[in-house]
């Protein structure tokens, strides 16, 4: 699904594919349209955050075409065009951790085949953190990772962690694991660039917008307790630092400055954690750094590209030539 100034990049076809429990769920797979099949880079296997869809990631896969790598990516259940997990397809609902990671799992196994290697992870805020679980879980298929704000600690305003966690026991006992949180069903069609805690970018802020409105089914709003309940459950599990220090592959964590969703703090002391861990952070960005300003999503490219000459150098020019100026003009 394409909106002016937001169409798919060529090379690309959607596909389906069956998740945990027999669940349908969504993948998209591209590959480079100016380059032969032996010259292609690897694979970069790209998971987007909460309510986030593949169409959203359009100019990122781009940025990944041109530089001469295939990429694979998809919905996650109960987002996008994948399954719902309730009648009410607007509420942001999650059962349990172990789930989306045999998704993530099934997705790796059934286009494996079609994924030239090496792979390089790329993920973002709940994509990112579930990545990183499936590396502590003993994924090896990858030969490195960027991942960008990784939800391992989210921010719970003036609420402690405490009487959060509380509050979610509390309603998941008394059978409401499917109810909004606090009753707030955040309607995706209600919102505005001022009051957007996610980007800084406005051009890249109506695009999504653009996107959203032409294809509604797209959308998802608050979260459920369950979902609150999947993700403070996730970022503890990988937080733990026997998880950490069991991830083998290279991982980078570009973090946002002025992230308003979750604590880069935590973040950061995950990053000494990891063997090979690395912890970059933006300085002005918010939470989607890849959907930030030119200036400021060049630095996570930047990450990559330094993550992708060192797993798959590039050798005579095999990509885009236009590919690193395209990205701190677009836009």
């Amino acid at each position: 699904m394409g909106v002016p100034g937001a169409y798919p990049p060529p090379g690309g076809k959607g596909d389906w594919f069956r998740g945990a429990g027999g669940m349908r769920l969504r993948a998209g797979l591209w590959k480079p349209s100016h380059l032969a099949a032996d010259k292609v880079r690897g694979t970069v296997v790209l998971s987007p955050g909460r309510t986030e869809p593949i169409e959203k990631y359009y100019e990122v896969i781009g940025n990944f075409l041109a530089r001469g790598w295939c990429v694979l990516t998809h919905d996650w259940r109960g987002q996008g065009l994948s399954a719902r997990l309730l009648p009410d397809r607007l509420k942001g609902h999650a059962r349990a951790v172990e789930e989306f990671l045999d998704d993530y799992n099934r997705l790796l196994n059934a286009y494996e085949e079609q994924c030239p290697k090496p792979w390089i992870m790329v993920g973002h805020s709940m994509g990112a953190c579930l990545n990183l679980l499936s590396l502590e879980s003993g994924e090896d298929r990858f030969a490195g990772a960027v991942l960008s704000s990784p939800m391992l600690r989210i921010k719970t305003g003036k609420r402690s962690m405490w009487s959060v966690k509380l509050v979610v026991r509390w309603n998941i006992r008394h059978g409401q694991a499917g109810d909004y949180i606090l009753g707030d069903p955040d309607d995706p069609f209600d919102h505005n660039f001022a009051e957007d805690a996610l980007t800084s970018d406005e051009t890249r802020y109506e695009m999504w917008r653009q996107q959203l409105y032409a294809c509604p089914h797209l959308a998802i709003g608050g979260p459920t307790y369950g979902w609150l309940a999947f993700a403070l459950d996730a970022g503890e599990r990988a937080l733990k630092p026997k998880a950490l220090k069991a991830v083998k592959a290279p991982v980078v964590i570009v973090q946002a400055s002025a992230d308003d969703v979750v604590w880069k703090q935590t973040n950061q002391w995950a990053a000494k954690r990891i063997p090979r861990g690395r912890y970059v952070e933006v300085a002005g960005a918010k939470h989607e750094v890849i959907m930030e300003a030119d200036d400021l999503r060049a630095v996570f490219l930047n990450e990559f590209d330094a993550m992708a000459d060192m797993v798959a150098p590039a050798a005579d020019a095999l990509t885009d030539p236009s590919a690193r100026t395209a990205d701190v003009t677009a836009g």
